[in-house]
């Protein structure tokens, strides 16, 4: 019950994936949740964040960041980073994902999805059939609803580290 809201990888930082080693393995298209996967709640794009996405582009991706935040917030983000975007995309909801696949010219077989929620961006990707990445929160201080569904979403990933720990061991 539980599994179908693990994530493929659980990785401590967007800025610590090997993303040369996705490109090399296929991957063409990435999907950015951008609230705590990228920056801080509410942040404009920030120096690392730039740098993300120029060697991004340089490898030759292809990126779109979906939010469930309005179009100024997604926006405002994106003005120094120039990559398609789609605010409003109600994760889990599948429609965002199969629209910043449309955007991007790819397919699940080359797309994958990097967020930091388990309950909207994981399971959102998972529902369409996209590989995903887990990353750590960036900001540990967040709105009262989600500090509730953190908790929540602690327990699935007690239980996804402890099954993911035996296979490690056999």
């Amino acid at each position: 019950m539980l599994k179908k809201f693990y994530p493929d990888r659980y990785v401590s930082s967007t800025y610590r994936i090997d993303f040369q080693k996705l490109y090399n393995e296929g991957l063409r298209g990435i999907i950015f949740d951008i609230d705590n996967t990228l920056v801080e709640h509410g942040k404009e794009a920030d120096a690392r964040a730039i740098k993300l996405f120029r060697y991004l582009k340089d490898i030759g991706f292809k990126c779109c960041l979906i939010s469930n935040n309005r179009p100024a917030r997604v926006n405002m983000f994106n003005r120094q980073i120039g990559v398609f975007t789609l605010p409003n995309a109600k994760k889990p909801s599948q429609k965002g994902y199969l629209k910043a696949m449309d955007l991007m010219q790819t397919n699940l077989d080359n797309t994958i999805f990097i967020g930091d929620q388990l309950f909207t961006d994981i399971w959102g990707a998972k529902r369409v059939g996209m590989r995903n990445i887990l990353v750590r929160p960036i900001d540990k201080h967040e709105e009262i609803q989600i500090i509730l569904k953190r908790r929540l979403e602690w327990m699935v990933l007690k239980k996804y580290m402890k099954e993911k720990f035996k296979e490690k061991n056999h």
